[in-house]
């Protein structure tokens, strides 16, 4: 799938450390990528599976 025109917005938690990300949600697809390295490209995944790791992400699981 092609997401070079797709709308993409930075990620409300992107923070001038170094972690900043992407993401395109699309009626198919959502995509995610790097903001300082959009030219490596981006991953994709169903919305079924971005809602799973938006509630882990939420939930705490993957907290340092």
């Amino acid at each position: 799938m092609d997401l070079h025109d797709a709308k993409w917005r930075k990620s409300s938690q992107s923070n001038s450390g170094g972690y900043c990300v992407e993401v395109a949600v699309t009626p198919a697809v959502v995509g995610v990528r790097d903001t300082k390295d959009r030219a490596a490209g981006y991953f994709t995944t169903d919305h079924v599976r971005w809602n799973e790791f938006l509630t882990a992400v939420k939930s705490g699981r993957y907290s340092r």
